[in-house]
């Protein structure tokens, strides 16, 4: 599978919209699974899905340097109000999963969705 919807992705991983579901048909290539923000600042990729357990303004902050328009928040964490806001001012999509890390890259990488090495 080359492209899946970000609307599949949250099914997927039981994920609830927090911000940003109007752009639920925009596609994604890639996920890039990471807690680290200087391991994202690597990335080269476009169309990457970003999956993390950090809710903190920096994962925000980095992931519009790095050109990600969807962050997929693991592990059942709260998205406090002043996180929604920059997202929204940047027009980023916020998914949150009761899942582990492991446990939904493992069903995204299963149905399709690639990783980047």
């Amino acid at each position: 599978m080359a492209d899946v919807r970000i609307r599949q992705i949250a099914e997927l991983v039981n994920g609830t919209f927090v911000c940003g579901e109007e752009m639920a048909e925009r596609q994604v290539e890639y996920a890039f699974a990471a807690d680290l923000m200087s391991d994202v600042l690597t990335l080269t990729h476009d169309n990457v899905l970003f999956i993390t357990g950090l809710v903190a303004p920096q994962t925000i902050r980095t992931a519009v340097v790095s050109d990600i328009h969807t962050i997929l928040v693991v592990r059942g964490k709260k998205v406090p109000d002043s996180i929604l806001e920059i997202a929204r001012e940047n027009e980023i999509t916020l998914i949150t999963s009761p899942y582990t890390m492991y446990r939904a890259s493992g069903i995204l990488y299963a149905d399709g969705l690639k990783a980047i090495y």
